[in-house]
């Protein structure tokens, strides 16, 4: 016999749970603590199962008699209902801890564990920085309600405010994370497949680099004048004879550091490459180095920030050091060491090509190429430094005199 709302209404509890039928594998069971809870008893694959449904009141006779139903229609399918509550439930509870900020974080945090795919602390500093412009605009949003005109939207503002590149670098990083997404079963597909094209192309620029060797002697000589803090004099002194990667030198730590080989070893997670790679060192770089060390070191960050020894000085220091010395961004920056060394040491005529691109650590899709000539050159690299430093004397100390030969 079917039940009533009255029947269930007026059930009294008893020493032990017992059950009220009503129809169609429907039932209430009655508990001592006087709770009622809807069950559906059904069979699948021949094996009897029960769903819960819910408590009454809370859930009426008439609900519990259309979740029945429903559950019904899923064993008439193939499905258990049990199963797809749970992963209702799984779905439900993903959805909620994945808002685009929240999944976002969590793919940051494994592309900076990511085994030796791992970002540098730079790329994951600029890569976190760009992310969090979408925070306004869709941060809080859950990332399987994301569309395309959302996404759009977002990177436009950015956009209008003139900063292409980090428009497009923006997208590029919403995509990642959204495919990140996909691979976590939070969302079918990747919103931002279909809107390439949409933003406007940057044009590209050179970072400002001084390529005459007679204006190498002049920028030189300022430096050794600058008066501002003594760290960023060091690395303003430091950064022309080595012309590592700006994120290198600011991120160079004292135990990666063996002055009696004269060997400067930037550990793998540090190099953009992700390979570790050895800069030996001149004289004049030891010099810098012993100079240095007496200011900042034994251990921590060669050039640390003025408020805190535990973080290296910011990404900007150098730059605004060269600033103060009266050099524009367009003739002079951090990143121009690299090009200055490049240009000049090309130039020279001296040094094979491959020992010059083994220094500034530029990549080889050949990996037995690689290999080969990490080994091959190194002596000549051991020399090439020496003479590069010597070379950078002799132009600091005479600005009309640059002869380029090879002792």
């Amino acid at each position: 016999m079917a039940l009533t709302d009255i029947a269930i209404r007026n059930a009294k509890p008893r020493e032990k749970s017992y059950k009220m039928g009503d129809s169609l594998g429907l039932f209430v069971q009655v508990e001592p603590t006087g709770g009622k809870l809807w069950r559906f008893k059904y069979r699948i694959h021949g094996r009897e199962r029960k769903l819960a449904i819910g408590t009454y009141p809370a859930i009426s006779l008439a609900e519990a008699r259309r979740k029945r139903d429903a559950a019904r229609e899923m064993v008439a399918q193939g499905q258990d209902p049990s199963i797809e509550k749970r992963r209702a439930k799984l779905r439900g509870e993903l959805g909620a801890a994945s808002t685009f900020s929240a999944v976002s974080a969590e793919f940051c945090e494994k592309r900076k564990q990511d085994g030796q795919k791992r970002w540098a602390p730079a790329t994951a500093a600029r890569s976190e920085y760009l992310l969090s412009l979408l925070k306004v605009s869709i941060g809080n949003m859950p990332i399987a309600d994301i569309q395309p005109i959302d996404i759009l939207g977002a990177v436009r503002r950015i956009e209008k405010r003139g900063k292409l590149e980090s428009a497009r670098r923006t997208l590029q990083l919403a995509g990642a994370v959204f495919r990140y997404a996909v691979a976590t079963a939070r969302i079918p597909s990747d919103p931002t497949r279909d809107l390439r094209g949409a933003l406007r192309t940057p044009t590209v620029t050179h970072y400002g680099a001084i390529l005459e060797p007679e204006r190498v002697g002049d920028l030189l000589r300022a430096i050794d004048g600058y008066d501002g803090q003594q760290i960023t004099k060091f690395a303003l002194q430091l950064a022309p004879h080595v012309f590592v990667r700006p994120g290198e030198l600011r991120h160079a730590e004292w135990n990666e550091f063996d002055l009696e080989a004269a060997l400067w070893t930037i550990p793998a997670e540090k190099t953009k490459m992700r390979k570790a790679h050895r800069v030996p060192l001149s004289r004049q770089v030891i010099a810098i180095l012993e100079m240095t060390h007496r200011l900042t070191g034994p251990k921590g960050y060669l050039f640390p920030s003025v408020r805190t020894r535990s973080r290296p000085m910011s990404d900007n220091t150098v730059n605004a050091g060269l600033r103060r010395l009266g050099y524009s961004t367009d003739e002079m920056t951090a990143h121009g060491f690299r090009a200055m060394a490049s240009t000049l040491l090309n130039e020279s005529g001296l040094w094979h090509p491959d020992a010059i691109e083994r220094a500034l650590a530029h990549g080889d899709s050949d990996k037995v190429r690689a290999a080969y000539h990490r080994g091959a050159h190194w002596k000549e690299r051991v020399e090439m430094a020496q003479w590069w430093s010597d070379y950078l004397d002799t132009l600091r100390n005479s600005a009309g005199s640059h002869h380029l030969t090879r002792l």
